[in-house]
């Protein structure tokens, strides 16, 4: 493995290629930060969202979403500027990569059993789902996706001398995180998070189909968490793209020879980039609360001869 990255490193980008492609993933992070820091202001501006566990949960995954993205678009801007970095510098990008990462498949669980309380057991959904109750969630989230990876580190200290994490390398995982056994220890935590993660979707998605069927009064909301569910589904399966990526590159290679650096560059933008939109779009656009919060915000913040409407709307919608 590490001498295929050795080999991976001698390839290198034109510089007018090397200046799109950055150009390209530095234009996609301002958009991104743009949309997710517009989620986050409407969410810390109206109480009603910040005392919902759902929405909690919510701004929690795009927050982390939005941690990851800027992780690896300044990961993929170093490997062009500087091209080498040192090994402790390195581990901690790729830690805090790797966390995030991790966690997202996690958060979604989460949120789909409070969807599943919220139309199985209404009724006990506010003693069940509460405040406090979400963030010990998120803290047990974050417990969870950081102790199986920072035993990483924990052997490569074991393993490595202290002069290693002086040296300079190319920041890549495998550059780093070296001892074949890791690899092993990684794969297996993948199977058992994402298996985990899978069944938990697909019981709570059938358990609220079957609740649909039941309820007559609750048809739409069961209607429009279940779809939710699946959405967290495609989220799912995009994070899994990364775990497979590798192999689908290596296949691309073959029916494309000489076309590595794009096949790298478009795996990269499907893997880590694409998956990063989903998460605002899932309650941003889709929840109608939200949204409706959400283009206020925006209508209110570039029109200002319609700030009186405003206030006049957020009375109305105070009352309602």
């Amino acid at each position: 493995m590490n001498s295929t990255g050795a080999q991976q490193i001698l390839i290198r980008d034109t510089f007018a290629m090397a200046f799109t492609k950055n150009f390209i993933v530095i234009l996609v992070w301002l958009l991104l930060s743009y949309i997710n820091g517009t989620v986050v202001a409407t969410f810390f501006k109206h109480q009603m969202f910040y005392e919902d566990p759902r929405y909690i949960l919510f701004i929690h995954m795009v927050i982390n979403d939005a941690m990851q993205l800027t992780v690896t678009i300044a990961l993929f801007v170093v490997s062009y500027t500087l091209y080498t970095i040192s090994v402790s510098v390195c581990c901690f990008f790729i830690l805090v990569a790797v966390f995030t990462t991790r966690s997202t498949p996690v958060n979604l669980a989460g949120m789909a059993v409070e969807r599943y309380i919220a139309i199985c057991y209404p009724l006990r959904h506010a003693q069940i789902c509460t405040v406090r109750r979400s963030y010990m969630l998120i803290g047990a989230i974050w417990f969870v996706s950081v102790v199986p990876d920072i035993t990483d580190l924990f052997v490569t200290l074991a393993t490595e001398p202290l002069s290693f994490f002086q040296t300079a390398v190319f920041c890549l995982r495998p550059n780093v995180f070296k001892d074949p056994v890791l690899l092993y220890k990684r794969q297996a935590f993948d199977g058992i998070y994402f298996s985990m993660v899978f069944l938990t979707l697909l019981c709570t998605y059938l358990r609220i189909v079957f609740a649909a069927r039941a309820l007559s009064t609750e048809k739409t909301s069961a209607k429009r968490a279940t779809n939710t569910i699946l959405l967290h589904g495609l989220q799912l399966l995009m994070c899994m793209l990364s775990y497979i990526s590798p192999n689908v590159e290596g296949l691309l290679h073959i029916i494309f020879p000489g076309r590595i650096l794009e096949i790298r560059f478009a795996n990269y933008l499907i893997v880590y980039i694409l998956p990063r939109f989903l998460s605002p779009i899932i309650y941003g656009v889709r929840d109608k609360k939200f949204r409706k919060y959400l283009k206020r915000y925006f209508v209110c913040k570039w029109h200002r001869d319609t700030k009186v409407e405003c206030k006049d709307e957020d009375k109305q919608i105070a009352l309602s």
